[in-house]
């Protein structure tokens, strides 16, 4: 057996440990690009914290899911504000920026020449700049692996930048950040980060490492992330100022989870859900969460079932896997793996996941979508090979 972990150079977990980012930032730079998203009364308290320890920020804001263009100005926005140093604030699509900003403030040429698919794939040479990424939605992992995903408007694809030297320098995971996540966001980004600790758990390149983390991460999805969408509590409040009004608990180990599930894609791969969540994500104006969500419960149907009938040698392992999930999510010690399927549908069903015919996917783009999905890395983790068939079968039951 040989296998390779690889994180963040640092991983801070608690609650209110934000408040430790700006003395640990003043050790890596004098000067910040701080990306974050919509809002930036969300970034102030610390730009604040950053001044009181002698390091100034300037402000990037990513309004929506990354495209290149987005990406390549935040470089532009560093370069010229002469930054040392990029902090990530915000969800997965704020920290992906980061890292390329980060990537690419370090290592010389142009953004094509390290995209895959689209770009050349090189590899990076030069480590990024000192990188910190905070999450505040619970869901993606991005503070913890070594790619970012960007949305190519011209390409109609999403496409990963991928190298270990991406990792981010500090990664600060604080759940009170989450307290404000609105019942969608809630829904889809948990959504996500169950599906993150369940494909890499039946990969084919799985590990006894993440394993560990996957189990774990799932039993805290199974019995958090129902509860942390009925609590509303915070909804619409700007900072968490009324603690005890939330489900602590239920947002720490959702925030738990979604940091497992960032570990464990990063060393074990994914499946078919972001196989096809990939070229989905560049074609229909949905959120990745979203995506993920709906097309979860599908392709565990498929995967399952095509396991059914023709699994052999270390695929049979994975079948038995789809079994073990279905026991930690159910919490039955008898389920088997079409219980998981139906516990999962259930989710979905309680989490109001729409369809994505809702944002104007039509059949008319399912053979570009399979095409592209066939050629995408993250198919490459998934148990079993799934036949073009199958795969537009899983999309006409998503529409």
């Amino acid at each position: 057996m040989r296998f390779e972990f690889a994180t963040a150079t640092r991983i801070i977990f608690g609650q209110y440990t934000v408040q430790e980012v700006a003395p640990l930032a003043a050790g890596m730079g004098c000067r910040a690009l701080v990306v974050t998203g919509r809002s930036l009364e969300r970034s102030q308290p610390l730009i604040s914290h950053l001044s009181e320890h002698g390091v100034e920020a300037v402000t990037f804001q990513v309004p929506g899911e990354p495209t290149t263009d987005m990406a390549l100005a935040g470089v532009r926005a560093a370069r010229e504000a002469e930054c040392d140093l990029v902090i990530g604030l915000g969800g997965g699509s704020v920290l992906d920026t980061g890292k390329v900003i980060a990537a690419l403030l370090t290592n010389s040429g142009d953004l094509m020449d390290y995209l895959e698919i689209i770009g050349d794939g090189q590899p990076l040479t030069r480590p990024s700049a000192p990188y910190i990424a905070i999450p505040t939605t619970a869901g993606t992992g991005a503070e913890v692996a070594w790619n970012a995903v960007l949305i190519s408007l011209e390409h109609k694809v999403k496409v990963s930048m991928r190298s270990p030297l991406m990792m981010p320098r500090l990664a600060v995971v604080d759940s009170t950040l989450t307290y404000t996540m609105p019942p969608s966001i809630t829904a889809s980004t948990g959504l996500d980060a169950l599906t993150q600790v369940i494909e890499p758990y039946v990969s084919c390149h799985s590990n006894p490492l993440t394993d560990g983390i996957c189990r774990e991460g799932m039993q805290r999805v199974a019995r958090s992330l129902r509860r942390v969408y009925e609590n509303k509590s915070m909804e619409g409040v700007d900072a968490p100022s009324h603690p005890l009004s939330v489900d602590e608990a239920g947002r720490e180990d959702m925030a738990l989870a979604s940091l497992f599930g960032g570990l464990a894609l990063a060393n074990a791969k994914l499946g078919a859900v972001h196989g096809l969540a990939g070229p989905l994500g560049g074609m229909i104006r949905a959120p990745h969460g979203i995506i993920c969500a709906r097309l979860l419960p599908l392709v565990m149907e498929a995967n399952v079932s095509a396991l059914q009938s023709r699994s052999s040698g270390s695929s049979a392992l994975a079948l038995t896997r789809y079994h073990e999930i279905a026991r930690i999510l159910t919490g039955k010690a008898t389920a088997q793996a079409d219980d998981g399927v139906l516990w999962v549908q259930d989710l979905c069903a309680a989490l109001n996941v729409p369809q994505l015919r809702d944002f104007g996917l039509t059949e008319d783009d399912f053979s570009a979508a399979v095409d592209k999905a066939k050629k995408a890395s993250s198919m490459k983790g998934n148990p079993i090979t799934l036949t073009g068939e199958e795969l537009t079968h899983i999309l006409r039951k998503a529409v």
